[in-house]
């Protein structure tokens, strides 16, 4: 008989419900996932400022994080979009119009469902979204995978002094193997994502290079694409100094997207002014 698995303390999903009173009388749903071998953690904080400007927010814990990087192993990239999709369509069921976001490979996955559902998705926030790299190393995947099952994984690329996103010190080599053979089709599935585009990049990242940035917005259809620098954090910048400016730059972002069909004032939403 398998022993249950142990859950990581700080790895239980976010949930919150929309508070239209706040939020000039529309349900507005947002959909945030946690980056590859991390963890809800990492970006509860960004959830919960949302939450409190009262939009529905979920921050769901993928297949196999939050445990250990060996149950992570036996899980793939279509584990953890199957997971955030489900999501996706109950927010959607409850909400008059749903964001989703992510960061690293979560903006990547959020991505995805942009690409896969146009017509739903009413705006993208992503933070030091993965979805290529330049490392050579990356190639040698499909055999090491059989050779090693994990290798000292990249944890914890934070500037801010004590912070700690609470993710695996080891990267499983399947789990990565499966996540980046999944690039290529979602970088081609990126001209059907038509939803308004907010990118956060870390101009110091230890872990996602300079090359996912000009294919994500040299490739997306999206007429309305904000890019915002983020210049005093690393790779997980949604716990590191710049964090107030993700929550700020998103409250602004979705005061204004998805648009406002029933002629409702700016003012009616937070985070804009007159």
């Amino acid at each position: 008989m398998t022993a249950p698995m142990t859950i990581h303390p700080l790895a239980a999903p976010l949930s919150v419900p929309a508070q239209p009173d706040l939020t000039g009388g529309r349900r507005v749903g947002v959909l945030l996932s946690h980056g590859f071998t991390g963890q809800p953690a990492s970006i509860k904080p960004w959830g919960e400022h949302l939450a409190g400007l009262g939009y529905a927010v979920e921050v769901p814990r993928l297949p196999g994080h939050g445990t250990s990087w060996r149950e992570m192993n036996a899980t793939t990239w279509e584990d953890w979009y199957g997971e955030l999709a489900r999501v996706f369509d109950g927010l959607c069921l409850d909400n008059d119009a749903v964001v989703v976001g992510g960061l690293s490979m979560g903006g990547a996955l959020a991505l995805r469902l942009a690409a896969e559902h146009p017509d739903r998705v009413a705006g993208v926030v992503v933070v030091n979204p993965a979805v290529a790299t330049r490392r050579r190393d990356i190639k040698l995947l499909p055999v090491l995978k059989h050779l090693l099952p994990s290798m000292p994984g990249i944890v914890n690329d934070i500037a801010l002094e004590g912070a700690d996103e609470h993710g695996y010190p080891r990267t499983p080599l399947k789990a990565a193997h499966s996540m980046v053979r999944a690039w290529p089709d979602l970088v081609a599935a990126l001209p059907r994502v038509t939803a308004p585009l907010l990118y956060l990049r870390s101009t110091v990242d230890n872990v996602v290079d300079d090359l996912s940035e000009p294919l994500i917005t040299g490739s997306v259809s999206s007429t309305d694409v904000e890019v915002v620098r983020l210049a005093r954090s690393f790779h997980v910048a949604t716990l590191d100094h710049d964090a107030p400016r993700i929550h700020e730059e998103s409250a602004r972002f979705l005061a204004r997207v998805p648009a406002h069909p029933d002629g409702l004032p700016r003012d009616a939403v937070p985070g804009t002014s007159n």
